[in-house]
């Protein structure tokens, strides 16, 4: 039986229009997909796509906050089973704010394709949306919530740690929930579902850190948001509003390496997560591997490098150890997680494995 084969009933046009949509909106996550079997591979990018659409009303700074505001929660409406509010209100709703066909991004076309999505999603097996509806549900009504706190800013100026941690959970520990929604729904033993929940949020909350350390000159300059923390930019003397300005180059990267720091003191409860994942219903332990992994490796290039968060230059691991890891996880790995990840962190895996660069 092939892959698509296997993929959930409904219109297989689009169940393909979502799984070439996410290959535009996100590379990590699609090399999730990809790496997944079916019926997984659908459920998680479908769910993904669920999010994808308030995230990047949120992020738009185009929109005034007091209407990113009112979209967020007219699309929780929409997610709301009990609730009235069809896809195509809330598509009528952010029409306004839509970029011309011609000048539409892929996640701008997600957005203008909600109705498609939400469709497809009502069309999966019950205990699917079950699982997925209340964390994407409760994403939307946190980045609702971050909108209105900050809509005299006109950006997200987040403050302190627990704020921080706060907006993470948000955006990706929910996340983490809806994943483990959809793995748990099987038979598992008490205690390997208390793992999964107990490190589920850990599991996101990782790998949003490590977007807030790395995605500081993009946050800010595109999207007006700066999700360092106040306090910490604070004690090195740096105003928030000149994260980016020169002369606090020197401070700003401490921040950003506190906040990597920061970031890995999540990696034991992550590895927990990945070790308690069930492979049942399509599911693989490489696919969140692979994230897991690759989040290691930016986690070792911002401490090496952490000023190049605060230009275009950037921080990001090259394409030939993405390959690297990529192919140990999807073949026989040779080696456990615990020291996949101890030689990630400690240079390229790609150069570790042996392969050319």
């Amino acid at each position: 039986m092939s892959r698509h084969a296997a993929r959930p009933p409904g219109d297989q046009a689009d169940l393909e229009w979502c799984h070439e949509a996410v290959q535009g909106v996100s590379r990590t996550f699609a090399l999730t997909v990809d790496v997944l079997d079916e019926p997984m591979a659908s459920y998680i990018c479908i769910g993904y796509l669920l999010c994808r659409v308030p995230d990047t009303v949120e992020d738009a700074d185009h929109i005034p906050p007091a209407e990113q505001a009112r979209l967020l929660r007219e699309y929780d409406r929409v997610l709301d089973p009990d609730d009235d509010t069809d896809a195509e209100t809330f598509r009528a709703s952010v029409d306004e704010w839509l970029p011309a066909p011609e000048d539409r991004t892929d996640d701008w076309e997600v957005v203008a394709s909600t109705p498609r999505i939400v469709g497809t999603f009502r069309g999966l097996p019950d205990d699917v949306c079950e699982a997925v509806t209340p964390p994407a549900r409760e994403l939307v009504q946190g980045m609702a919530m971050f909108v209105e706190r900050y809509a005299d800013e006109g950006g997200l100026r987040i403050q302190s740690r627990e704020e921080l941690e706060e907006y993470c959970y948000y955006a990706a520990g929910t996340v983490g929930n809806l994943v483990t929604n959809l793995l748990a729904r099987g038979d598992l033993n008490s205690d390997r579902r208390a793992r999964l929940y107990d490190t589920a949020e850990e599991f996101g909350l990782l790998l949003q850190l490590v977007n807030v350390a790395k995605d500081v000159y993009d946050d800010y300059t595109e999207e007006d948001n700066v999700y360092l923390p106040a306090e910490w930019l604070a004690a090195e003397g740096v105003p928030q509003d000149e994260v980016l300005a020169p002369e606090h180059t020197a401070g700003a990267a401490a921040v950003v390496r506190r906040t990597a720091t920061h970031a890995r003191s999540f990696l034991d409860d992550a590895q927990t997560y990945l070790e308690a994942v069930p492979t049942t219903d399509g599911n693989t332990v490489a696919a969140w591997a692979i994230p897991f992994l690759l989040a290691v490796g930016t986690l070792r290039e911002l401490l090496e490098r952490p000023e190049d968060a605060l230009s275009s230059t950037g921080v990001k691991i090259s394409r030939q150890e993405v390959f690297a890891v990529v192919t140990e996880m999807t073949g026989a790995p040779s080696d456990s997680l615990a020291s996949l990840r101890e030689d990630i962190a400690g240079q390229p895996y790609h150069r570790t494995s042996g392969q050319a660069d």
